[in-house]
């Protein structure tokens, strides 16, 4: 079956040309003129020689240019690979040799890194996206963003998009790496379709929506579910390059936001802001993955928009999305919902036993559907054991309420098992979070030579408060079982966080 995501955009081009699809710096970009742009990448990538196919890497933060790249190497029925463009040399000569890329679209910010990884990686063509306003020529060695912008003939055997299968890789989506080096998830275009349309359609996307596009595009969440999903339902994306609160809400003002996608540090932030003057009433639907939310925060944010913040889950390997709450008359706070349409998940136990019901049946999340991946790129092994008996194990923790939803408890790999019983940081941190002088939180693990691990609450004071370990420590135990409540408890000045806001627990020194 001949099918080319593409479609969402050839189609809303063919329907209303002169529609906005991208706002940027008070600038705006038509779905006829991103069609156009897209084509000339398309035809220069061809003209280059490449074969569809053929894979591409993008590192580029969220710009109108990732938009016109990444729809240029879809239509020319080549493979997508998006990058952080924050990795080092080293790292990005990692995923140019095991992605096997020819070419690379780097941001003139990070040439120096691009061109290092480049010189490891051997032969990759390398073109520079310039900083909005500059005019810099780039480094020795690599061509300007502009000449992948050059008309070309036009060839009758591929015509305006080629023909890919529906089952032909569109996106090679690399996993964090957290359990080694990283993966590519190979991701189809019927996958990345199917995704943004079952997504879309939970929460009502219209095509007079403008969605908050700062969640960065490199990732399968700004990807599939801001990018893909606004286009396919004819909306605008407004686009910010790097998550600030106040860029944020200037956005929701300038821009007229009604759709806000993002994980809970960035929820966090905004309330953190100061709203008093600021007019946010176009906001109607908030969406919130990447990690658990803090009922305090949920609860805060909503009583003060009021609209519900509809919670989901999913990985890279599911094309973002699998689970989801459906609206404010069928959700449970704290859920991430029901699996999407076409979509079963399951809990299951150590021996892929599925686990019934109830709080204490505490099992890993395995999931199979239209939206699991095809594969690890070149990895049969590790794709054989993460599809183990045809569903995907995702690593996650949770169990299941007699209704069908979902309740993460942690990430497997997070789970601390404290002299004897398993310790989930997630039901810590919530209690945390209720603190009246925490603004942020996260538990973890540490070695301890009697009880095997010890609990470790890590905590970020809310701006103009002075807490101790001791306070901390008794409003723990004080709502949490004796082997539950953190005997340790650290203060920094932030947690740190990857590229999504969501907090890396494997980067706090404990």
């Amino acid at each position: 079956m001949s099918f080319n995501l593409a479609t969402v955009l050839t189609e809303q081009a063919a329907a209303n040309p002169d529609k906005a699809c991208i706002k940027f710096l008070g600038q705006q970009q038509t779905y006829a003129h991103l069609d156009r742009l897209s084509g000339m990448v398309a035809g220069s990538l061809a003209a280059m020689g490449l074969e569809p196919g053929d894979r591409v890497a993008v590192c580029l933060p969220n710009l109108p240019e990732f938009v016109s790249t990444y729809f240029g190497i879809l239509k020319a029925g080549m493979t997508m690979v998006p990058l952080n463009p924050l990795l080092k040399g080293p790292e990005i000569a990692y995923h140019l040799n095991d992605s096997g890329a020819r070419v690379l679209v780097a941001f003139e910010m990070f040439t120096d890194e691009a061109a290092a990884g480049v010189a490891e990686a051997g032969d990759v063509t390398t073109f520079v996206v310039p900083f909005p306003g500059s005019d810099a020529a780039p480094p020795e060695g690599m061509r300007p963003f502009s000449e992948l912008l050059s008309e070309h003939p036009a060839d009758p055997v591929r015509g305006t998009v080629w023909p890919t299968d529906a089952s032909d890789t569109a996106v090679m989506i690399y996993t964090s790496g957290t359990t080694g080096r990283p993966k590519g998830a190979e991701l189809t275009h019927f996958q990345l379709y199917m995704n943004a349309t079952v997504a879309g359609d939970l929460f009502g996307c219209r095509p007079d929506d403008v969605a908050l596009a700062v969640l960065p595009f490199f990732h399968v969440f700004g990807l599939s579910s801001v990018l893909n999903l606004t286009l396919r339902y004819g909306g605008a994306v407004s686009i910010v390059p790097r998550f600030e609160a106040p860029s944020v809400l200037d956005a929701i003002e300038t821009d007229g936001i009604t759709v806000f996608l993002g994980v809970p540090t960035m929820f966090q932030a905004v309330m953190a802001e100061d709203r008093s003057k600021r007019n946010l009433s176009t906001l109607r639907v908030a969406v919130s993955g990447g990690a658990s939310m803090p009922g305090e925060v949920m609860r805060a944010f909503e009583d003060e928009f009021g609209i519900v913040i509809l919670e989901g889950y999913g990985l890279s390997e599911t094309a973002s999305s699998a689970s989801f709450n459906r609206n404010e008359h069928e959700r449970k706070q704290l859920s991430v919902g029901k699996p999407i349409w076409g979509v079963e998940m399951r809990v299951v136990d150590g021996e892929d036993r599925p686990l019934p019901p109830g709080e204490d049946n505490v099992g890993e999340i395995v999931i199979r559907g239209h939206n699991v991946m095809k594969g690890y790129h070149n990895r049969p092994e590790e794709t054989a054991e993460a599809m183990a008996n045809g569903w995907f194990h995702t690593g996650d923790l949770a169990h299941v309420d007699d209704d069908g939803f979902f309740f993460i408890v942690d990430r497997k790999k997070d789970l601390i098992i404290r002299g004897g019983y398993n310790v989930y940081p997630r039901e810590i941190e919530e209690v945390l979070y209720e603190h009246p002088a925490i603004a942020e939180a996260a538990v973890v693990g540490r070695a301890d030579d009697r009880l095997g691990e010890e609990v470790v609450a890590v905590v970020v004071a809310k701006s103009g408060q002075s807490p101790d370990a001791e306070e901390i420590v008794a409003f723990a135990k004080s709502r949490l079982a004796a082997y539950k409540y953190p005997r340790d408890v650290r203060f920094v000045d932030s947690l740190p966080k990857g590229p999504t806001g969501k907090v890396l627990k494997k980067d706090l020194k404990v």
